[in-house]
């Protein structure tokens, strides 16, 4: 299938997006929303996620936005009954959420591992779950049903200080592959994309991190040195260069993909 025009690329798609009151998440809905989608911003900050709808709407799109734990099981089964309600169904799954807090192997404690491990592994899985069983009981329809998982350069590489956040970002790209293979029979495709340095408020905090570890000597250095010496382009990214691999995924241009994992990264990884 061929894609339309811009503005109606996604048109009758209904769009739950997680982690989206801010950085990539706030960018992709924004971009959901202007080429036709109904979205759904689901995130713990219910204030900036009913912000970035509020936006959406005043520039003319359709938007809504839901309490988002995606730890809890209640609150998954709770934003896709709600995007069911406000739009009808939901045939597309943005798993945006994602947190970290780096440090080096050896002081990785059990509670640093849960809680990255939870929202950024389980999390993912949690919602497409919940997702997934909507998509079959709403029963096969002429194009796939969609679930899109934000992976990173570490679903590929490891770094030596940030253990547990490679670890949940290769269990993503678990999922994609094994949701894939698991969830095809329904029509859902599973794939996703895989960022590296990305100017949001999670790098901005990671960067902090990595002043306190010892690793940069002030902020700001972190991303400027991978940039130098880590990307073949020479600059990290910003949200903006990440939307238009998002929205290729979500729309018919990708009909025929599932269980890939596409890189976003300035040429950090090289497949």
């Amino acid at each position: 299938m061929n894609s339309t025009t811009d503005n109606t690329r996604l048109a009758g798609k209904n769009v739950l997006i997680t982690g989206a009151a801010q950085g990539m998440g706030a960018a992709v809905a924004k971009t959901y929303a202007a080429q036709g989608a109904s979205v759904c911003l689901g995130d713990v900050n219910t204030d900036g996620a009913a912000e970035v709808a509020k936006e959406i709407r005043d520039a003319g799109g359709t938007a809504t936005h839901v309490k988002l734990d995606v730890t809890s099981e209640e609150d998954a089964a709770a934003a896709v009954a709600h995007v069911v309600k406000e739009f009808g169904s939901i045939n597309v799954l943005l798993n945006n959420a994602g947190i970290n807090k780096p440090l080096f192997f050896l002081d990785v404690t059990r509670d640093n591992w849960q809680r990255i491990m939870d929202v950024n592994a389980w999390g993912t899985l949690n919602c497409m779950q919940a997702a997934a069983r909507q998509m079959k009981e709403q029963g096969k329809q002429d194009f796939p049903y969609k679930i899109i998982n934000v992976g990173s350069i570490l679903s590929r590489e490891a770094f030596v200080d940030v253990t547990v956040y490679t670890a949940s970002k290769h269990a993503v790209l678990g999922m994609i592959k094994a949701g894939a293979k698991s969830l095809i029979e329904h029509n859902i495709t599973v794939n996703g994309y895989g960022p590296g340095v990305v100017r949001t408020e999670l790098w901005e905090q990671l960067d902090k991190d990595l002043v306190e570890m010892g690793m940069f000597k002030k902020q700001g250095e972190s991303m400027d040195s991978i940039a130098e010496n880590m990307i073949l382009m020479k600059r990290y990214s910003y949200p903006e260069d990440i939307v238009g691999t998002a929205a290729f995924l979500a729309s018919p241009d990708s009909d025929y993909m599932t269980g890939q994992l596409l890189m976003i990264d300035g040429g950090m990884v090289i497949q």
